[in-house]
């Protein structure tokens, strides 16, 4: 099993940056991808980012693309997730999530591990 432990949510202006982290445990040597899920109030849960086992295959949801950024440290067990040019809409709880697998999925019932999640809000 892997053990996920989100950090670096908060509170930021619009158009601000946070950068989100996953420090991963446990059976960390069996090839895992990694992803970024999150949940706003009243919605359903959301795909935001994916990355494969290597790090070299990313995937973003639309809504963030080109604002968001995915990557991990495979030396340190962590993945992370710039955010850029945050929006209002970006409100969410956000979690990292792990599924045993090279390529990461875009689909959230398909990780089996998550984090406790962290709160990121963005005022307008």
């Amino acid at each position: 099993q892997v053990q996920l432990v989100e950090s670096g949510g908060g509170l930021v202006q619009a158009g601000g940056s946070l950068r989100l982290s996953c420090a991963a445990s446990g059976r960390t040597s069996t090839a895992y991808a990694m992803g970024w899920i999150r949940q706003a109030p009243g919605k359903e849960r959301e795909f935001v980012a994916a990355v494969s086992w290597s790090g070299g295959t990313t995937s973003h949801a639309n809504s963030v693309k080109g604002r968001f950024t995915i990557s991990r440290d495979n030396a340190k067990n962590t993945m992370y997730l710039q955010m850029n040019s945050l929006k209002p809409e970006d409100t969410a709880i956000y979690y990292c999530a792990a599924h045993y697998g090279y390529y990461g999925s875009t689909t959230p019932d398909e990780y089996n591990y998550w984090g406790q999640g962290t709160q990121v809000t963005v005022s307008s």
